[in-house]
């Protein structure tokens, strides 16, 4: 069954389209008051601006709360709710969990703060050990270089600096990873499925790729034009039965009629980046694709 929640706009708000003007801020509960205080005022050194002191919010079942404002900069907040007399539920009880992601559903809600360059990342390690908070290892993703710790509620804190800014390429490959998953997805769900696997998005997007045809025993890799992705260019140009051209849309295609193989230490790419490698599309089928070794054959 498709489920589509779109509508006919409006020709007279087309006109005059509505304008979101950032994020004025992001929330979420805590049951540890002054833990989360003593981290993000004291720690983090986010001034508290804001709290506003409730007997709960209209219906019965609403606790009466806390709900406090640190200043994160840029005209916005960050903010918590520490709910009164209810008890912690087991969904939010969280044992002390290293710096790095334990629980993937619990872990994707998080904030990731930006500092301007590799020395103050350092300088950040540096004062977050200094007050016994664990820090995980520098993680490079494509575009952004991060370290990791966790507040007293057990949320992740990112703490991330820009490797090159956003360009039209990202923004084409954007929407066509996320035109192919939604394909994919209602594919998936007629079936009442979902998507098992991310080659299945990465094939799509090779079928419906401009300039990429499904030619009987070639091998097709799309790579988008950006520099964290310039070593697998590189090496697919010294590769046998390999050619490797540029298309109009800013996608370099690898195309061959020999299974492709990438050794990613040879590469010299770092995993985050590493496990992205096949983002623009295939045409063909991997084979083999894990830590160190990607290779893909033809379907």
């Amino acid at each position: 069954m498709q489920t589509n929640n779109s509508r006919t706009p409006d020709p007279q708000a087309a006109q005059s389209p509505l304008r979101l003007n950032g994020v004025d801020h992001s929330a979420r509960p805590t049951w540890k008051l002054e833990e989360t205080v003593h981290f993000y005022r004291d720690i983090l050194g986010l001034p508290l601006v804001h709290a506003i002191s409730a007997r709960g919010w209209g219906p019965a079942t609403h606790p009466d709360f806390l709900h406090f404002f640190f200043d994160s900069g840029n005209n916005s907040t960050i903010a918590f709710f520490y709910y009164l007399k209810q008890p912690v539920p087991a969904s939010a009880e969280r044992a002390p969990a290293k710096p790095w992601p334990e629980d993937h559903v619990f872990d994707a809600t998080h904030t990731a703060w930006l500092v301007e360059n590799e020395a103050d990342l350092a300088r950040w390690r540096k004062r977050l050990e200094g007050f016994g908070i664990e820090v995980s290892v520098d993680v490079a993703h494509e575009v952004i270089e991060s370290i990791y710790c966790r507040d007293p509620n057990g949320y992740f804190v990112e703490f991330t600096r820009k490797l090159r800014d956003l360009n039209t390429i990202d923004a084409v490959d954007a929407a066509a990873t996320i035109e192919a998953g939604i394909a994919v997805e209602r594919e998936a769900a007629a079936k009442g499925e979902r998507i098992k696997a991310i080659d299945d998005v990465w094939s799509r997007k090779g079928q419906t790729s401009s300039g990429t045809n499904n030619e009987r025993g070639v091998v097709t890799l799309r790579i988008p034009n950006v520099p964290e992705f310039a070593s697998i260019i590189a090496a697919a140009r010294d590769l046998p039965n390999c050619e490797v051209d540029i298309s109009s849309d800013g996608y370099h295609r690898i195309r061959s009629t020999s299974p492709l193989r990438f050794d990613r230490r040879t590469l010299g790419l770092k995993p985050a980046v590493w496990y992205g490698v096949p983002t623009g599309g295939i045409v063909g089928r991997i084979t083999r694709f894990d830590r160190d070794t990607l290779s893909i054959e033809a379907g």
